[in-house]
């Protein structure tokens, strides 16, 4: 594939007014900040679970589309009959959902609704990720070893079997169609490849229909992933890097910025990055995620996030961009006003994700459950996005995600001093959390010298050994009956 410096449905620049956010949770919000800053109208669409939420009453409509739970935000029809029915001329995804869903941008298309995003046949065209790894390969980026789209029966047990003997286990068997951690199975032995294949294939889930591949499994690396911001002009810009090197299940649960690497070897990855979106002529906003050893300077490319990413915030802070802002900008045909010597990443930032979650039982959600007592840090180099509130029920139904903390430091010690205090002073009572497992990883030395790789968890079971919750529930009451007897008893009564 030769390269494009222009989209081929590159629009004119258009004017948008009025912009429906097709999400839920902390990322609506998000959104409508950056909108109502640059004096646009919002409209929210919802599920009857999410009725009382909090990032309903901050738009200025709002439009109630089925009963839910998710099977409504994932349905395109009604998502543009509600962009119909409320006037909004443009539709923004969030991520998650739809926003990568290359039907839901072609249905916007021919419904005459700017889609912020990238423009069908991209989203088409990279969600098939065999596919793109074939085109990665031929514009010279280094590539995961794979196979293309196993065949169907036998014939594609045998290509994944082929692939085993020459590659080694482990393996990675990935369903194109995956993303964020879903459609990824890790094997160890040819038995577990079969057995894992034939169970795949005799279930029907839109995760694995569109068929699989494998890949061989890369231990012992860091994870890292380059943002970029591109225009329907040929402008594509990098936004510096991000290390999402410690996950569980393959979900990032930490993202620093930016990623700890020798600088040649982050500008080979921006090199790459920069030059596979033009390969596909891509537009808007989205990331590339490699895997990296930086002990050899080797790097392999992984996938392509065709959408906002989770972990923007952390990139927001140390480049001082607005990529919200962009991403309508682009959508309404403007050129990137952004150069790329502008973008000077200054210091460091770490983003953690508060869930309700009990990482003791295996990150068992905590659904159901209502938050008594929310008392937030603050203060310089802290950032908040979330939707948890004093009250907030959280909902079973949805991603347990309440809040991102960023943190931003002039250097990776003032970084990590500042999140070990705003963690230390982050109250929430009700469900478990995060927030515990964050401390102590804070206080592991490996975490402190900035050393980690994609099994830091797995080498690391002692960030599990950390205080209960009713030990933490008694320094709560100290601290309460402290501020007590100072506001109500005098100094003296003793």
């Amino acid at each position: 594939m030769g390269f494009q410096t222009e989209c081929p449905t590159m629009q004119k620049t258009k004017t948008i007014r009025k912009i429906l956010i097709a999400n839920r949770g902390e990322i609506v919000l998000r959104v409508i900040r950056t909108i109502k800053e640059l004096g646009l109208v919002t409209v929210v669409a919802y599920e009857k679970p999410d009725r009382d939420a909090y990032f309903i009453r901050y738009a200025e409509e709002a439009i109630e589309i089925g009963e839910g739970p998710i099977s409504d935000y994932l349905d395109i029809e009604k998502m543009i009959r509600a962009a119909r029915e409320t006037g909004a001329d443009a539709i923004h995804p969030g991520y998650g959902f739809l926003s990568e869903n290359a039907d839901f941008a072609e249905a916007c298309e021919k419904a005459g609704i700017i889609f912020i995003g990238p423009p069908s046949w991209v989203l088409r065209y990279l969600s098939n990720k065999a596919a793109v790894r074939h085109m990665v390969q031929h514009s010279g980026v280094p590539t995961i070893p794979g196979t293309e789209l196993l065949s169907p029966g036998e014939k594609g047990l045998m290509e994944a079997m082929r692939f085993g003997k020459n590659y080694e286990y482990p393996l990675m068997i990935k369903a194109t169609a995956g993303g964020g951690g879903r459609g990824v199975r890790r094997v160890q032995s040819e038995l577990n490849l079969m057995k894992h294949l034939i169970y795949i294939r005799s279930q029907s889930r839109p995760l694995w229909d569109e068929g699989v591949f494998v890949e061989k499994c890369m231990d012992s690396v860091r994870h890292v992933e380059i943002p970029i911001l591109a225009d329907q002009h040929g402008n594509i810009i990098h936004l510096g890097s991000l290390d999402g090197s410690i996950q569980r299940r393959h979900q990032k649960l930490v993202e620093i910025a930016p990623a700890n690497l020798p600088p040649n070897l982050l500008d080979s990855l921006y090199w790459a990055s920069v030059r596979a979106a033009r390969a596909v002529g891509y537009v808007n906003a989205g990331s590339l995620e490699f895997l990296v050893r930086p002990e050899t300077g080797e790097f392999w490319f992984m996938t392509f996030n065709r959408r906002l990413t989770v972990e923007h915030p952390a990139t927001e802070e140390l480049t001082n961009v607005d990529i919200v802002r962009e991403q309508i900008r682009i959508a309404e045909g403007h050129r990137l006003q952004i150069p790329q010597e502008r973008i000077k990443l200054s210091g460091k930032a770490i983003q953690v994700r508060i869930n309700a979650e009990d990482p003791l039982r295996d990150f068992r959600p905590e659904g159901e459950k209502t938050v008594e007592l929310y008392l937030p840090p603050g203060g310089p180099g802290i950032r908040l996005d979330g939707i948890v509130f004093q009250g907030y029920r959280i909902p079973a139904e949805y991603d347990p995600l309440l809040v991102k903390l960023t943190v931003r430091g002039y250097d990776w010690e003032q970084a990590t001093s500042r999140l070990r205090k705003a963690l230390d002073s982050f109250v929430l009572v009700g469900p478990q959390t995060t927030i515990p497992f964050y401390r102590s990883v804070c206080i592991e030395s490996d975490f402190r010298e900035e050393r980690m790789d994609t099994h830091y968890i797995q080498k690391h079971p002692q960030i599990f050994q950390y205080p209960s919750v009713a030990d933490e529930a008694a320094k709560l009451e100290s601290f309460f009956m402290e501020q007590y007897t100072a506001e109500f008893l005098p100094a003296n009564w003793l």
